[in-house]
């Protein structure tokens, strides 16, 4: 792959006051063009660290590209850094400050005198238009190595990258994109997938992992050359050796394949909810045309709750408790029943940090999938603060139903 370096400039940055979101962005736009990030390097706002920087890069790779200090304030200094390091003498551009005077035009403004400064730049620049802000961008080329600096703001690099920077790189290197799939698991840490995975080799084929919780992703990218044939093979070896967990490819999340297998098979769904408060209904609701399927969702934590909606027994409560595999069921039985639906969750668990006792400790869950060949129970345990096993119990009980709906042969 051909190799880059990303600069990122600002105390903003290197104080932790500012994510640098726009190296992760631009990253996943070079990887997608076959461009590989030998790295990532953030540097304050200080004229001696950004040459040193700049020289270095320009030193590793083919492609630079840095965000971020063009603006008209002293702690600007990327075009003076980039005059030293290069040695190329600023001098003011005429285009550039047609653009930065245009732009406040637009906008009903006089430009402040101050903004002059970002039209002055290094000698033998290409000035790239910024119809976005008032800061324009540029690049040089020395050496071989063609480097593009950028506005900060995020909103104004995404569109110089994508109308300037990127169909640049394609013509410049004569770009042969690669192709990509995500094959996407829920209930598989990256080891066992990684296991499940061992000693599968395709040529052109690169796999790799990225955790999105509550899933893990398995990146697969093919080299321009491999056919959609095999592309297409390869994808259904990997899925075949994950299972039915691989709940799909270049998909939504969990819940919109679970929506669309209940959709496409005219059935329904209704939850009774207890530890998760309600966070399951919300993110199948999330999905446009949910009504559809998910025809009810109650929250039932006190006991009186369970039994006046779901109708779980009193003394099923009082023998096993409310956290327990007899009431999971209940919940998943009881709401089916009032909802008049083709499936019924129940999820009934302790979040923590209290209502812990010594043989159902934080994190011990119980989840009922009933449906039209029975119901189903499965009991698990989650470690983590209160919210990671809320959004952890959610999923584990969608992973259930979508096992139920699309693959209860599995």
């Amino acid at each position: 792959m051909l190799p880059a370096v990303l600069l990122a400039q600002g105390n903003e940055l290197t104080t932790g006051q500012t994510v640098d979101t726009n190296s992760n962005w631009i990253a996943g736009q070079l990887f997608d063009h076959g461009i590989e990030v030998l790295r990532v390097v953030t540097v304050p706002d200080d004229l001696d660290q950004l040459v040193e920087v700049l020289t270095d890069a320009a030193g590793r790779a083919p492609i630079v590209i840095s965000t971020g200090g063009l603006g008209p304030t002293r702690d600007d200094l990327t075009a003076q850094a980039v005059a030293r390091a290069l040695g190329r003498p600023l001098a003011l551009h005429a285009d550039a400050m047609e653009q930065v005077e245009t732009r406040y035009r637009s906008m009903g403004r006089v430009m402040p005198e101050i903004n002059r400064k970002q039209a002055i730049l290094p000698q033998g620049c290409t000035v790239l238009e910024n119809r976005w802000g008032t800061a324009p961008g540029f690049s040089v080329e020395v050496a071989g190595t063609h480097m593009y600096f950028l506005p900060g703001v995020p909103r104004e690099m995404r569109k110089l990258m994508t109308h300037g920077v990127l169909p640049h790189l394609r013509d410049t290197f004569a770009l042969q994109t690669p192709r990509r799939r995500i094959v996407r698991v829920i209930g598989l840490g990256e080891s066992n997938i990684e296991t499940r995975l061992s000693g599968l080799e395709i040529p052109g084929m690169q796999i790799g992992f990225r955790t999105k919780m509550p899933e893990n992703q398995v990146k697969l990218r093919f080299e321009a050359s491999v056919p959609e044939a095999d592309i297409a093979n390869a994808v259904e070896q990997v899925r075949a050796r994950i299972g039915w967990r691989a709940f799909g490819v270049d998909t939504g999340d969990l819940s919109e394949v679970v929506g669309h297998a209940l959709a496409e098979r005219q059935q329904t769904v209704a939850l009774a909810e207890s530890c998760t408060a309600g966070r399951l209904a919300a993110w199948l609701g999330e999905t446009p045309g949910a009504s559809r399927y998910l025809i009810e969702g109650v929250v039932v934590y006190a006991d009186a709750a369970k039994t006046r909606t779901c109708g779980v027994s009193e003394e099923m409560i009082v023998a096993h408790g409310s956290v327990s595999e007899p009431v999971a069921r209940q919940l998943a039985e009881g709401i089916r029943q009032r909802a008049e639906t083709t499936w019924g969750v129940g999820i009934t668990g302790i979040a923590g940090p209290g209502g812990a006792t010594p043989d159902k400790p934080v994190g011990t869950v119980h989840i009922a999938v009933a449906g039209p060949q029975g119901t189903l129970h499965r009991r698990i345990y989650l470690p983590g603060d209160r919210k990671r096993v809320q959004a952890l119990s959610s999923a584990a009980a969608l992973a259930m139903l979508f096992r139920a709906v699309a693959h209860p042969r599995s």
